[in-house]
């Protein structure tokens, strides 16, 4: 093979195997397995955009010594079935989640300097729905309020 044709090769396999040709930006995503600690809530944010807020409980270690890790989640979510799907989703639900993770740092009322992980949801998929007492009644009156609208 000629010089030129395996320079032009190689040029073309190294190209290939590149993910993006847009610039490199620094990136933090979060995946988390774990149940819901409650039913879903909708918020309104001082702009009067809607959010979807819920915690997230996921356990970690040998079962004699297990951690619970708590994690709030906020969804940005339109008016939809998918913002939906998400608020009829009953405390103790096992989900998948995928997001965006930022730290924030603030100063509490003490003047102590505080951090916390905050999350943004760009997916979610639901592994196990609960059977939990209080989900029954949450997703009766949940069936209720959208046949009555």
């Amino acid at each position: 093979m000629s010089s030129f044709l395996l320079r032009r090769a190689s040029a073309v396999a190294s190209g290939a195997r590149s993910f993006s040709t847009s610039s490199p930006r620094s990136l933090a995503k979060v995946t988390i397995i774990g149940n819901l600690a409650d039913t879903p809530e909708l918020h309104t944010t001082g702009n009067g955009r809607q959010i979807v807020r819920y915690a997230l409980a996921s356990n970690s270690g040998p079962r004699e010594n297990r951690v619970t890790s708590w994690f709030r989640v906020t969804y940005f979510a339109p008016e939809g079935p998918r913002r939906d799907f998400v608020l009829s989703l009953p405390k103790g639900s096992t989900i998948y989640v995928e997001g965006d993770a930022t730290v924030n740092t603030y100063q509490d009322a003490n003047g102590q300097t505080r951090s916390n992980l905050s999350i943004v949801q760009r997916s979610l998929e639901l592994l196990k729905r609960s059977n939990h007492p209080d989900a029954q009644s949450n997703e009766q009156a949940h069936n209720a309020s959208e046949s009555a609208a």
